[in-house]
């Protein structure tokens, strides 16, 4: 490993200041220079107070995480400080590696060159999505999947689990309009509709960013998702739709094997 040059990528959580961890705090104080990727100037401010040289790689754009050559450019950035012998922190809105953001990829090139490299957690979008909606994960399950994965390839849905999809809001990769934006929405909608019944209730979540107001959750028939109003930040939530499933066959050894 080289003696000199590290990486770490670290979470900023959803409000600036609010989700800050004293963990984050501390390796954004040690570095060197400071990269931010976040959707909002108040998180490049926030840093700026914290750190000497703060440098903004995104902050104007309304989402940079969707933009593959964005992305591209910000793992060559911090490469090129590490290479030059740097402590680099890139910090990230919400988790690092959620929505498609490039710290995995600068993590994984960074190790490959022999560099120090690891990342600190934030509080994610999920995080967030869990406690607003009073949601145990593990009570029935959930499912992940980013909406353009549904529409582009075949997955297997379990309607007796949550179905978390993100992205939700229009077509991946392009400038979004009103025609292929619902054109892109009724796709998606034809995914769902082998699982889901047309009238079941799903919600549109919208975290807060601002650490102070509360989140917007709207509630709608699945059938009318693809005119609903679905925000770059907002996540799609398909409660579950069918009864969990009994199987015989293991619920009797466990049974015997719970009372021997």
């Amino acid at each position: 490993m080289n003696a000199s040059g590290r990486l770490v990528c670290v979470g900023l959580g959803l409000a600036a200041g609010a989700h800050l961890t004293e963990q984050v705090r501390t390796h954004i104080e040690r570095a060197d220079v400071v990269f931010v990727d976040a959707p909002h100037t108040s998180f490049a401010a926030q840093l700026m107070s914290m750190h000497p040289d703060v440098r903004c790689l995104g902050c104007d754009e309304a989402d940079p995480s969707t933009s593959a050559q964005h992305q591209r450019a910000f793992v060559d950035t911090l490469l090129q400080e590490v290479r030059r012998g740097r402590s680099v922190c890139a910090a990230f809105f919400g988790h690092p590696t959620l929505s498609g953001r490039s710290a995995a990829v600068a993590i994984q090139l960074a190790r490959a060159e022999g560099y120090a490299a690891h990342m600190a957690p934030g509080i994610s979008i999920e995080d967030c999505l869990y406690a607003d909606l009073a949601i145990d994960p593990t009570l029935y399950g959930c499912q992940h999947y980013d909406a353009h994965q549904l529409v582009r390839y075949r997955r297997s849905l379990d309607s007796s689990a949550y179905l978390m999809l993100w992205n939700a809001a229009h077509p991946p990769e392009t400038t979004p309009t009103p025609a292929n934006t619902l054109a892109y929405r009724k796709l998606l909608l034809e995914a769902l509709s082998q699982e889901y019944p047309a009238d079941h209730i799903v919600l549109v979540y919208k975290p807060a960013l601002d650490g102070s107001s509360g989140p917007e959750i709207l509630r709608l028939p699945l059938m009318f998702l693809a005119e609903a109003d679905i925000g770059t930040h907002a996540c799609v939530v398909i409660p579950p739709a069918a009864e969990l499933l009994p199987e015989p066959s293991r619920q009797a050894r466990l049974a015997e094997l719970l009372s021997s």
